[in-house]
């Protein structure tokens, strides 16, 4: 046994762990049931909490001869455990996607590492032994030490460790002495194994996952490996437990299954002797576990030694179910799956990967609330908290090796084959890449939840990521092998049981699968979340219903990886790449979730919910058919709820009972709806939970269907106002205005007035100018034509924003070429000053309208112009009409629409439109027809950078109003969008952080045609797809506005 670490090992791919302990299950072991029961084991004691710590630059100047018990470190700084000490005041936190952290700093080889940046944390913590644990083993765990861990006890070398993210335990019984101990540790920032580290994320440092100190009777369980199998056509189980034990002496075994309402389901027990046995047992009537009905049994193993006394009881959880190929598809208990997936790092906004267990299962449950399915663990095993939580609440899980080398063979986008990629045909490499693949299988293995080993990420091919999979199929014949970049490298096509791909677009799934159906297809990647994203996230579920070799897909990503921190004003903001001085770093790059950092709901989730439902609800006047797209559950085991708007209002709400309608087929609901006149209608049908689950209440919507109809003028009936809300609020019809328009038509401006309101429109200024309801100004300056969004993060990396800057610049230079006027009972006449031919004061006749008409060039080249065209008409509603005649040369506009600038005291906002979340061209199913209200404010998404959002589709109207309800109302003819955000689109392109947004001065209410999608295919180069761009057509849009 080597009694010193040699540091130059560092820098050997060959050397990856010394004196460490064989990796084994993640099971946890009792002295007797009175332990089981608290759920607090005596084996186990956390070394968590307050460390003494000291920062290095580099390896030169770390404390040499620190682990000496001589060498007093009580007046070092402490630090937290676990934590990432970057988050703790040492050094500073880099984000990369796939450069090296040390790229343009050092010139490093594969293998090696830097030698002026590599920072090391050396670690102390002083421990007496507790009572009874004398004369045991004892070992020390290393939940997850980022990235090399050099171990010491009492002065003496223990032991070595690289993997970030799989346990390192080392048996520190010879090193231990009575009395107090001294555990001293080093944590390399940089080793050899840093080079299959190359994920996209945060790159920390330290301890920061738990540390444990373990010890273990005579007679212990090792390792256990649970096969449980449904048999006989699903209807029974068969269970086999292997062991590995710690000695060859006989013990007394005792296995009993227990269902999850706590009764005995099997129980078997034998006298055992070997370091490897086995225990069975057969289930009839078994209940097989998925992530729609995840039951789980409990097994408990009691382990008595040879005069008959309880050494350990061991639970496990167990669930019965297979997961295989067959006949080309990859099938859950003999069904056909579909992800409906998300790829999730482990992160949070305040602790980075030091998460809170309590943060992972919140996790887990608003992903079964938004009908997610499954999780990828990218691109490392997370803490085995998330697979139990995975287990109990039903998600299928890919495990992903701790393994990406995309800085090695991809630059710049470009795949670059050399010598250098890594692990490729090295044979240097590969025992360090099979034991990170061995550490997770060993660890994981007794998760049903995980139906899919991953040999790890972008790590391009080549014979050792092979050797990993054949690891996993000789290990582990139950679970399929998962791996994406032979996209990149066929020479090993076999490594990969699926066919998977990132972010390939539809068509091009499939036109592959027409050419290549020999593997099932998976999207490990897809629909980059990236600031306001997601836009076509339908095609891809739409494919999964259509083509049955597309097997789904998981969406790009969870969460913002974003930091929080307070900026130099005090107020809260969150930090993306570049923010800590980090460099190289690739910014905002880390902001692809469906989450905000804070992991409160972005508007995506909106779609996400929608597009993963298990079941197609289209309502009629009739009835409500019902797909069940499940697997495995009966749509009578939820109710039905119906709901009935008019004009927005609700009129009517019922709830049902569903018949049975089983997993693969669809049925009816028939209704009958009261009548209720004249009016739109919008009818929602939601299918609800019937009693309260682990993650959702009673009553909770898991999926739903709308229809709009429009309902003539009908008689009502007695049977139709009993049906009605018995206290509705009926507020009676408004008398309309009457009164005619009063024109003055001065020199410079042209007056409007009419029963409480006055408009005026500027020769001078060749717009309208004033517009006054009930005596207050509503206008806070000028409208104005507005064919620009703030580019989102997808614009910016397909370019769009480059492409289409002309219409920014259209949006912000305006000259007024031509102003026309058409007084009641005239034609329109050209006015240079509209008193050029005389000045005048006189009544309109009823009925009768004023137009005025400004013609504007906009500064494209070639140079375009647009006309805008208000008509007044009584009552002080103002029709608008925006024109544009195609001017050829230019591009497709991302937006077609007029911007009325108020005060910010018109800070609340309702609209009657697509909601509740913000909507766009390719992301607006989830949206239901309906009235909503909220802040203007509230109105601008926080994406990561501010970006286009609070676009709203389908509007009916739309209404910003104070704080007494005064205000303004965009209204039309046809549905069109809108929104009301504080800010312009040019102060949200400007921010590169949401508190970097100027004060607010004014609400900007905004009428548009149509807008582009957001996108979402990539975030790197893909475009909007061409159904949802706005072409460069010609163009009219009319909607009116009126003070309210």
């Amino acid at each position: 046994m080597e009694t010193s670490f040699d540091w130059e090992n560092l820098q050997k791919p060959t050397f990856f762990a010394e004196h460490r302990l064989p990796a084994h299950s993640d099971h946890r072991c009792y002295r007797d049931e009175a332990e089981l029961a608290r759920g607090e084991s005596t084996f186990s004691l956390r070394l968590d909490g307050v460390w003494y710590f000291h920062y290095a630059r580099n390896l030169s100047l770390r404390p040499v001869g620190f682990e000496q018990p001589s060498y007093d470190c009580r007046s070092w700084e402490t630090i937290r455990v676990p934590a990432h000490w970057q988050l703790e005041g040492h050094g500073r936190p880099q984000y990369t996607n796939m450069t090296y952290p040390w790229d343009g700093h050092e010139c490093v080889m594969p293998g090696e590492i830097p030698t002026r940046e590599n920072p090391v944390g050396s670690y102390v913590r002083y421990f007496t032994l507790p009572e009874g644990w004398q004369g045991a083993r004892v070992r020390v765990t290393f939940e997850g030490a980022e990235s090399a861990l050099v171990v010491y006890l009492n002065g003496r070398y223990i032991g070595y460790s690289e993997d970030s993210f799989t346990p390192a335990s080392f048996d520190i019984t010879e090193q231990l002495t009575a009395g107090e101990n001294k555990l001293a540790v080093s944590v390399v920032r940089f080793s050899s194994g840093s080079w299959l580290e190359d994920q996209d994320f945060w790159r920390f440092g330290g301890l920061f996952r738990s540390v444990r100190l373990e010890t273990q009777p005579a007679q212990h369980i090792e390792d256990l490996f649970v096969h449980a199998v449904p048999a006989h056509g699903y209807h029974d189980g068969a269970l086999r437990v292997a062991l590995r034990w710690s000695s060859e002496a006989a013990r007394r075994v005792e296995l009993a299954l227990y269902d999850a309402a706590g009764t005995l389901a099997a129980r078997t027990s034998e006298t055992q002797e070997g370091t490897q046995t086995e225990l069975s047992l057969a289930l009839t009537g078994v209940q097989l576990w998925s992530a729609e009905l995840p039951h789980l049994y409990r097994a408990l193993l009691t382990v008595r030694d040879a005069a008959g006394d309880v050494q350990e009881i061991v639970p496990q959880a167990v669930g019965f179910r297979e997961f295989r190929l067959a006949g080309g598809l990859m099938q859950l208990n003999g069904k056909r799956i579909v992800f409906k997936g998300v790829n999730r790092h482990e992160f949070d906004c305040d602790r980075g990967r030091a998460i809170d267990p309590q943060s992972i299962e919140r996790d887990i449950i608003t992903m079964k609330r938004h009908n997610i399915n499954a999780v990828r663990t990218s691109h490392y095993p997370n803490t085995s908290r998330l697979y139990e939580l995975a287990d109990r609440y039903g998600l299928y899980v890919i495990d992903e090796t701790n393994l990406e080398t995309h800085g090695t063979w991809q630059k710049n986008g470009v795949h670059v084959p050399s010598e250098g990629v890594l692990p490729g045909d090295h044979e240097a490499w590969r025992a360090a890449v099979l034991d990170r693949a061995r550490s997770m299988l060993a660890r994981d293995k007794n998760h049903p939840s995980i139906l899919i080993w991953s040999c790890g990420n972008e790590s391009c091919g080549g014979r050792d990521i092979y050797e990993m999979s054949e690891l996993f199929h000789r290990e582990d014949p139950s679970r399929l092998v998962h791996y994406e970049s032979i996209f990149w490298d066929r020479s090993y096509p076999a490594t990969s049981d699926m066919e998977s791909q990132m972010y390939t677009k539809v068509a091009d799934i499939r036109a592959f699968l027409a050419v290549h159906p020999e593997k099932p297809f998976l999207c490990c990647e897809y629909s980059h979340a990236m600031g306001n994203s997601l836009g076509g996230m339908h095609k891809y579920t739409d494919l999964a219903d259509e083509e049955p070799r597309y097997q789904g897909g998981f969406l790009w990503d969870f969460v913002d990886q974003a930091l929080w921190r307070r900026d130099r004003y005090g107020r809260d903001s969150y930090a993306y790449g570049g923010d800590f001085g980090d460099r190289p770093c690739d910014y905002d790059f880390s902001g692809d979730g469906i989450f905000f950092a804070d992991r409160s709901l972005s508007p995506k989730l909106q779609a996400v919910k929608f597009n993963y439902q298990d079941f197609r609800l289209t309502p009629s006047k009739k009835g409500v058919t019902i797909e069940n797209r499940s697997l495995f559950t009966d749509a009578a085991d939820y109710v039905l709820r119906i709901s009935l708007l008019r004009d927005g209002t609700p009129v009517y709400e019922t709830q049902c009972a569903v018949p049975s309608i089983a997993p693969g087929t669809m049925g009816e609901v028939p209704l009958q709806l009261p009548a209720y006149g004249a009016g739109e209608y919008a009818l929602t049908a939601s299918l609800c939970l019937r009693a309260r689950t682990l993650w959702a209440e009673a009553g909770y919507e898991i999926a739903f269907g709308q229809t709009v109809y429009e309902e003539p003028e009908a008689q009502g009936t007695r049977q139709d106002w009993l049906a009605a809300p018995a206290a509705r609020y009926e507020a009676g019809r408004l008398l309309p205005s009457e009164h005619p328009l009063h024109i003055v038509k001065s020199d410079i401006c042209v007056g409007v007035s009419g029963d409480g309101f006055e408009v005026l429109f500027s020769s001078a200024a060749g717009n309208l100018v004033s517009y006054q309801y009930d005596g207050i100004e509503l206008i806070d300056g000028m409208p104005r034509p507005s064919f620009w969004r703030a580019p989102v993060d997808n614009d910016y990396g397909s370019r769009r924003d480059f492409l289409t800057a002309q219409w920014k610049l259209a949006s912000l230079y305006q000259r007024c070429e031509r102003v026309e006027l058409r007084e009641p009972g005239k034609d329109w006449q050209t006015y240079h000053w509209f008193g050029s031919d005389g000045t005048a004061e006189y009544d309109a006749a009823p009925g009768e309208t004023l137009s005025v008409r400004f013609t504007y060039a906009l500064a494209t080249s070639p140079q375009a112009a647009c006309r805008v065209t208000y008509t007044v008409h009584a009552g002080g509603r103002v029709e608008v009409a925006l024109d544009y005649e195609k001017t050829e040369g230019l591009p497709e506009l991302p937006d077609f629409a007029v911007v009325l600038p108020l005060s910010a005291d018109y800070d609340r906002v309702s609209f009657y439109g697509l909601g509740p979340a913000e909507t766009y061209a390719d992301r607006v199913r989830g949206a239901r027809l309906g009235r909503y209200e909220g802040r203007v404010c509230d109105e601008v998404a926080p994406y990561l950078v501010p970006q286009a959002c609070g676009n709203h589709m389908g509007v009916r109207y739309l209404a910003v109003t104070d704080r007494r309800g005064r205000g303004l109302k965009v209204f039309g003819a046809q549905p069109f969008e809108a929104s009301a955000l504080p800010y312009t689109e040019h102060e949200l392109e400007s921010a590169r952080h949401q508190n970097e947004l100027p004060q607010v001065q004014h609400t900007y209410l905004r009428a548009s045609l149509g807008s582009c999608g957001v996108g979402g295919d990539d975030s790197w180069g893909a475009p909007v797809l061409e159904e949802y761009t706005v072409k460069n057509e010609s163009k009219r849009f009319v909607f009116s506005f009126c003070g309210i």
